[in-house]
């Protein structure tokens, strides 16, 4: 279990979230925020598939980056920012069905570097199942605030 340094996480990790305009270009949403673990979910819409009318392994790449990275947001302080190093994803079955949802989570919180992992799942009828597995290194970056819009 991790303990987050912030108690207010939650509100600063959800400001974050609506100032990302990547996750409202593709339309996504994070409905839940722990310590150490967040969640982000995305419906399915044409214009985010590739040609055979799965979502595109980039924008699971998206949401999985996004998913475990604020995970590692949950757990810093409030004038503490994060930024990918690098991540390993692994997309092991199409990214069919009718919601996405990406679970991220802290697998090791270190001062500097945070490592996290993110699995990314595919809602088809009812049915969950596994379509990507991601490994992602976090750089803590200390008194950098985030840009406002």
């Amino acid at each position: 279990m991790h303990k987050a340094q912030d108690p207010h996480f939650a509100e600063r990790v959800r400001a974050s979230f609506s100032r990302q305009q990547a996750m409202t270009l593709i339309g996504a949403r994070m409905p839940v925020i722990e310590a150490g673990y967040t969640e982000i979910h995305l419906p399915h819409k044409a214009e985010i598939t590739q040609q055979h009318g799965f979502i595109h392994g980039g924008v699971v790449g998206m949401i999985a980056d996004s998913a475990a990275g604020y995970a590692a947001s949950t757990l810093t302080g409030h004038e503490t920012g994060v930024l990918t190093v690098e991540y390993k994803l692994n997309l092991v079955a199409p990214a069919e069905g009718q919601l996405l949802i990406a679970e991220g989570s802290v697998v090791r919180y270190g001062r500097t570097l945070i490592v996290t992992r993110a699995e990314v799942f595919a809602i088809n009828h009812g049915k969950k199942n596994l379509c990507a597995l991601m490994q992602q290194t976090i750089m803590a970056v200390h008194g950098k605030k985030e840009k406002a819009l």
